[in-house]
């Protein structure tokens, strides 16, 4: 019995991973740097050039080129292929549209076009750029999928196209997002490069600056950056919506966009402001969050009306509508473009296959260099096969003249001859070609008008020979004939920018919500409420039972809320989304993502630049700015490191006056009734760490208070409590050190319960 060959199942998964991934890298998804073409759109254009339908002629139903197209270069699906077909034909979507589309090709809104039946296409004036020199020798064809037919590898390209219209796919590991250019722009740049081979990116820059798209907009990135991108291949350019303020009778304005990012639409647009205006509740919710109140509320308040007036005339015309005209035009429009699409970002991917057949990403001198050595390579090949042609009609035509001299001869020698190809070859010195062609011509062809006209005919012939094998053998005049033709094609085809360049600060939402007074109720198991204002009677408010008041926070409802949790990470969130019903409130770990086993210590809020003090139960603490504490993601971040076993006291806000002041003091107070107070200036500022020893601890001490007294010139008080409360008061003085040190024992009964400073002259009793 034979054993079949076998094959380990890894190696053959990578090998066939990498040969679809290959495949569709190649054969779908990106474009060439030689002709800027993907193989479908290259497939397209080929065949409707072979069909005879250039821009001159009449256009035929798209069915048909799909059938053409799909028959000899495409065996794919018809959809693909009128798909692409589409996207070359629409102008906002291509800068420089390949194919003059008759009939519905879809519409900027989105709108898909009609079926291939209906439509009818053709090649446009600019598709020449890609065509015009195909026959002429200066590309490689290969067979098609069948070996029926042969297609080329790329197209002879006379400008880079794959700069122009730009590219967009995704690949298997790797996509492009190549942005469309203008002609005039990337012609110069290619010129100057042909001429000045060592300039840089930022030197092409000066004749790029940045991406021109379809549809026009307005780039806000600033230069350094489009610079990156350009030189890195790789970034995201922000471009916002075309407008104008529109004045109106009686003070009134309304605003107008013309001109709109790529990738956006007016229908969009306006569904955005629709669902913000009229938000239905998310998923599995039965009401409106705080969040699409406040946008509703913010987005009502600005807007009156918004309508679409674009038509043939105006492609893009949206009105919008202010409330009032007190409203700020730039507050208006900053406030849209926030909260829309009239302003975003559009990715840039410079990936393409290169000159080596492979995929890379590029930079703009790369793209560049490797379109105009593929261009030197086309034309050294057209010139060559000119070259070729003009030579072999020279030969045939010195042929003929031979014949034109002796007539008589030749004449006698193919009536008398047996073998009349041999006789002129060997009586004349014909070649064979020669021989051919003399026994092929009418005799009529050799009259003596005829024999001046191939007199003329030669000397031209040998004339253009001269030319062509000058410019062959000399590489500026190469150079010369390129540059020539390039600002012939730029005459031709050249437009403004479409695209204003014009760096901007990005359109940013500062509020949504209203600036109003209220009032955070943080209960001792983590039930969070709000109340509207600072004047809440916290008589009236009610615990579920075994639960109690911790905290009251008086904040604002713009002002950021920061929770310190005893495991020392904080959480922020918004205080607007805390319910401000008469309930109980809602559990804070449904509104941050607290860590196991860790409790509330304290919710802050306030100025950015605000301090706080932090200290844990080890005894260990650093002076932090809120700035500081405030984090991004649901799940807080980690401000104080800890050892096993301890927890963050509650913070002390210490303030600018006790930073700077010799005088001010840190008074710590641990579980063993120690004391100890040193200078504020031995502490120290850090945004996030485990800090500095505040004081040494012994045994299984802990430190149980912390406290800033803003002078030496206080008495400390101290509340013990076990049944009854004591108080006792000591002079700062007489437990002041050094930070780190262990402290004076305090001679107070029971536990301690809170410790504060007391201006001796004022005599202020503790207990409350």
């Amino acid at each position: 019995m034979q054993i079949a060959d076998t094959l380990e199942l890894a190696p053959y998964a990578e090998r066939a991973y990498l040969e679809y991934a290959m495949s569709v890298v190649k054969g779908r998804a990106l474009p060439a740097v030689q002709d800027g073409q993907k193989p479908v759109q290259r497939r397209i254009l080929f065949a409707m050039k072979d069909m005879g339908l250039t821009h001159g002629s009449k256009p035929v139903k798209s069915a048909r080129v799909v059938g053409e197209i799909l028959g000899k270069y495409h065996p794919h699906g018809d959809s693909s292929a009128y798909e692409a077909m589409v996207r070359m034909a629409q102008e906002f979507t291509l800068r420089y549209p390949l194919i003059d589309g008759v009939g519905n090709f879809g519409s900027r809104d989105g709108d898909g076009a009609a079926a291939m039946r209906y439509t009818e296409a053709r090649l446009t004036p600019i598709a020449e750029i890609l065509l015009s020199e195909i026959q002429q020798g200066t590309v490689d064809f290969v067979p098609n999928y069948d070996g029926a037919f042969d297609e080329p590898t790329s197209l002879p390209a006379r400008l880079p196209m794959v700069l122009l219209n730009g590219a967009s796919g995704i690949a298997v590991g790797m996509a492009t997002e190549i942005p469309s250019h203008n002609l005039n722009e990337v012609t110069q740049a290619a010129i100057a490069l042909l001429k000045k081979p060592n300039l840089e990116v930022a030197d092409l820059m000066q004749y790029i600056p940045a991406p021109d798209f379809a549809g026009g907009g307005h780039i806000i990135t600033p230069t350094k950056d489009l610079c990156q991108i350009y030189e890195t291949g790789k970034g995201s350019v922000r471009v916002r919506a075309r407008y104008e303020i529109e004045k109106l009778a009686r003070g009134q304005w309304r605003v107008i966009v013309s001109q709109l990012p790529p990738n956006t639409s007016a229908a969009k647009i306006l569904a955005e402001i629709e669902e913000q205006t009229n938000p239905k509740p998310k998923a599995g919710k039965k009401q409106l969050n705080q969040d699409q109140l406040n946008t509703k509320k913010l987005m009502l308040d600005l807007i009156e009306k918004v309508r679409d007036e674009s038509d043939s005339e105006s492609p893009v015309r949206l009105v919008f509508e202010p409330k009032s005209s007190r409203v700020e035009p730039e507050h208006f429009v900053n406030t849209l473009m926030a909260q829309t699409s009239l302003e975003g970002n559009v990715s840039v991917n410079l990936v393409m296959m290169g000159m080596d057949n492979r995929p890379a990403q590029k930079n703009l001198k790369t793209i560049l260099q490797e379109w105009l050595d593929y261009r030197v390579i086309t034309v050294t090949r057209r010139l060559q096969h000119r070259l070729d042609a003009v030579e072999k009609r020279i030969h045939i035509l010195d042929g003929r003249m031979i014949a034109f001299l002796h007539i008589d001869k030749i004449i006698q020698v193919i009536r008398e001859s047996d073998e009349p190809k041999v006789d002129l070859m060997r009586q004349f010195g014909l070649t064979d070609i020669q021989a051919d062609d003399i026994l092929e011509i009418r005799l009529r062809q050799l009259a003596r008008l005829e024999g001046i006209k191939l007199e003329k005919e030669l000397n031209e012939l040998r004339e253009e020979q001269g030319s062509l094998k000058n410019i062959l053998a000399d590489e500026n005049e190469k150079k010369k004939l390129i540059i020539k033709e390039l600002q012939a094609d730029m005459k031709q085809f050249g437009d403004e920018r479409r695209t204003l360049v014009e760096a901007a600060e990005r359109a940013t939402l500062t509020q949504t919500t209203a600036d109003e007074p209220i009032t955070l109720i943080l209960s001792q198991k983590g039930w969070l409420r709000a109340r509207a204002g600072h004047d809440v009677d916290l008589a009236q408010i009610a615990f579920k039972e075994g639960d109690d008041l911790q905290q009251v926070l008086q904040t604002r409802t713009v002002q950021a809320v920061v929770v310190l949790d005893s495991l020392g990470r904080t959480y922020t969130l918004d205080p607007a989304d805390v319910p401000k019903g008469r309930g109980d409130g809602v559990p804070i770990g449904s509104m941050i993502e607290l860590q196991n086993g860790a409790k509330v210590v304290a919710l802050l809020a306030g100025a950015a630049d605000e301090h706080y003090l932090l200290a844990n139960s080890g005894a260990y603490g650093f002076i932090v700015k809120l700035e500081d504490l405030h984090s991004r993601v649901k799940a807080g971040k980690v401000v104080m490191s800890l050892e096993d076993g301890e927890t963050v006291l509650p913070p002390v806000k210490v303030y600018l006056s006790a930073l700077i002041n010799p005088d001010c003091k840190v008074v710590l107070a641990s579980e063993n009734k120690r004391l100890l107070a040193f200078s504020m200036g031995e502490m120290k500022v850090m945004a996030k760490g485990r800090g500095l020893q505040l004081m040494s601890l012994q045994d299984d001490d802990k430190l149980a208070l912390v406290n800033v007294i803003a002078s030496s010139d206080y008495e400390l008080a101290i509340v013990g409590k076990r049944g009854g409360a004591s108080v006792e008061r000591l002079h700062i003085a007489d437990i002041s050190g050094k930070r780190g040190r262990k402290g004076k024992v305090l001679a107070i009964s029971g536990s301690l319960k809170s410790m504060t400073g007391v201006e001796k002259e004022l005599g202020v009793h503790l207990e409350k």
